[in-house]
């Protein structure tokens, strides 16, 4: 969809990476971890969202002509450009799988590969993961509030530019039904819906007419807009003209939207008059300024909806707006590597590591993850990383890898799985955690800890550099 080629990256990416080339460490390797610090909405998960959509555009990365011609007038060597002419990504890739559920500080992906090719990729796998994995949590959010009822995204109109298309693909992973966005639909086989805007009713002299006109061009799932004038007098009363007509052509009227008003008591009052004119069967489909809130509250009235149509809220990641996804080196020419903060938090975990996913012995979550070395195995205990004297023991429970290799030398080891295989190993997993950490309001805290080994090794880096530069 987009033409993600080798410039679609920062600039200082390209500076740090003519050093290295420069001065000869190009090919030297390193390990790079992909997480977050922080979970968004104030919520007790997130779903990683995105993983796949990056393993195919690094596996074709290039940088092409048009990209050579304009970095040589930003004053880059011609060597080094004819390095990059060559450009391809080598490295070697350990994941969580797209769709599983993700918490702070976790390794979500790990990069192994020569530090220039780390480097160059920093920028396109923290925009690709950042973004779709807090629109997928949005969408998730919604889901549980809306619990059966049916989900479509509606924001490709108020998204950023094109970040509309991902995040019509990201809101399936996390729940949604369907969505308004064509394209999206052509490419990843998304159910696509819509109904119609009040411009063509006002386009017509009539409610009635207009409401006929669309009914007998698009009888197939027809949802009609009763808003434009006055909902209960003009538009309810008109929508059930029409229903009444189509009956009588063996057609179905699939439901009515409400973009305005007061949603819990126009939705009552137009569920009574639907009934009362025979057509149980019509639906009810609400939109305007939608979110995981405004769902509650509509649920909490008993509102009769059937359908929520959700835009800006969903696809602008409302009010979080980004992921605090970072990308730290964590091993390179052999040592261990650390970035140092006043606050632990933000001092990063050395070492290439897995970490392991603690569940009961019904396969369900018991709410910890723990970090470790790569090469650790049954952890008795994990501890806390930022209170020294916390720790947990986990000695008994079935431990799951969860940095599975998806990419070596650049080449992809896992099938393509389709959107809806996603969908479904996301919608399995969720059900797995149990719900204090799926509450709306104040849910539970997953802890994640660091193993032992792990613990020892970032203290005695954190030890060591205090030591160097005291």
């Amino acid at each position: 969809m987009f033409d993600f080629t080798g410039t679609y990256t920062d600039q200082y990416q390209l500076s740090m990476a003519q050093v290295y080339f420069r001065k000869q460490q190009h090919e030297e390797v390193a390990v790079f971890d992909y997480f977050f610090r922080r979970l968004p909405f104030k919520g007790g998960y997130a779903i990683l969202a995105g993983l796949e959509d990056l393993l195919e555009i690094l596996q074709e990365l290039r940088f092409s002509k048009a990209d050579l011609d304009y970095l040589k007038k930003q004053d880059f060597d011609s060597d080094f450009l004819e390095y990059l002419e060559n450009f391809r990504f080598k490295g070697t890739l350990r994941a969580v799988q797209e769709g599983d559920l993700v918490f702070p500080s976790i390794p979500v992906l790990q990069v192994k590969a020569p530090i220039i090719q780390a480097q160059l990729v920093e920028t396109i796998i923290l925009n690709l993961l950042n973004f779709q994995t807090l629109i997928a949590t949005k969408a998730s959010r919604m889901r549980l509030t809306a619990r059966d009822k049916v989900l479509l995204d509606f924001g490709l109109r108020r998204a950023q530019g094109p970040g509309g298309y991902l995040a019509s693909k990201a809101a399936m992973v996390g729940g949604f039904n369907g969505s308004s966005n064509v394209v999206t639909g052509r490419d990843f086989d998304i159910p696509i819906s819509g109904t119609m805007a009040h411009s063509f009713i006002q386009s017509y002299d009539d409610e009635l007419t207009a409401f006929r006109d669309f009914a007998s061009v698009r009888p197939k799932n027809c949802v009609l807009l009763v808003d434009t004038y006055d909902t209960l007098k003009s538009g309810i009363p008109n929508a059930i003209t029409v229903a009444t007509e189509m009956e009588e052509k063996g057609q179905k009227l699939m439901a009515i939207r409400l973009d305005s008003g007061d949603l819990a008591y126009l939705a009552k009052r137009g569920r009574m008059l639907l009934d009362k004119a025979g057509l149980e069967y019509v639906q009810i489909a609400v939109s305007n300024q939608l979110d995981e809130y405004v769902i509650k509250s509509l649920h909490d009235q008993g509102a009769p909806i059937d359908i929520f149509g959700v835009g800006t809220n969903l696809v602008t990641g409302n009010p979080d707006a980004a992921l605090d996804g970072v990308y730290k080196l964590a091993y390179f020419q052999g040592k261990p590597r650390i970035k140092l903060s006043e606050s632990l938090i933000k001092t990063t975990l050395p070492h290439e590591k897995q970490v392991f996913r603690m569940c009961d012995d019904e396969g369900k979550l018991i709410g910890a993850d723990a970090i470790c070395m790569r090469d650790e195995d049954a952890l008795g205990v994990m501890h806390d990383p930022f209170e020294p004297y916390k720790s947990l023991s986990i000695s008994g429970l079935k431990q799951e890898p969860l940095l599975q290799k998806v990419m070596e030398n650049g080449n992809l080891l896992i099938k393509k799985r389709s959107l809806s295989e996603i969908v479904e190993f996301s919608k399995n997993r969720l059900v797995e955690l149990p719900y204090e950490y799926k509450r709306f309001d104040n849910p539970h805290i997953y802890k994640v800890g660091i193993s032992a080994a792990l613990k020892a090794e970032r203290d005695r880096l954190i030890e060591l550099h205090k030591n160097e530069h005291s």
